[in-house]
């Protein structure tokens, strides 16, 4: 709900400003929240993760201008993002890796401890 009041807010003022600045706008008022928690969204249904898709998919198309018949493919290859189920197995692999090298929070090296 929040993504898609900052992305419209964001619309209302893209005609005043940079592309850059309206990129710097949107990543840290929706991407930082598609991306807060998301190592918990393992296993989401197909069906939510349509929906924080299509708010990744308004993003870039705010930034770049594009329609919604536009490819939106290019679009977030340009701008260096991993599509929102790319981004919850990017983390859970990142998280998996601090825990075996032991360079994560304190319950995940224990939580590892206690499988071996």
């Amino acid at each position: 709900m929040f993504c898609c009041v900052a992305l419209y807010v964001i619309r209302s003022i893209r005609r005043l400003v940079w592309a850059t600045v309206v990129q710097s706008f949107v990543a840290p008022l929706v991407l930082s929240r598609l991306d807060y928690g998301n190592g918990t969204l393992v296993g989401l249904s197909d069906y939510l993760n349509r929906q924080f898709q299509s708010v990744q998919n308004a993003a870039a198309r705010l930034i770049f201008w594009l329609r919604r018949s536009d490819r939106i493919s290019d679009a977030i290859v340009t701008l260096h993002w991993l599509r929102v189920a790319g981004g919850i197995v990017f983390k859970i692999a990142v998280q998996t890796y601090r825990a075996l090298h032991d360079d994560a929070l304190l319950y995940l090296r224990q939580l590892r401890t206690l499988l071996t």
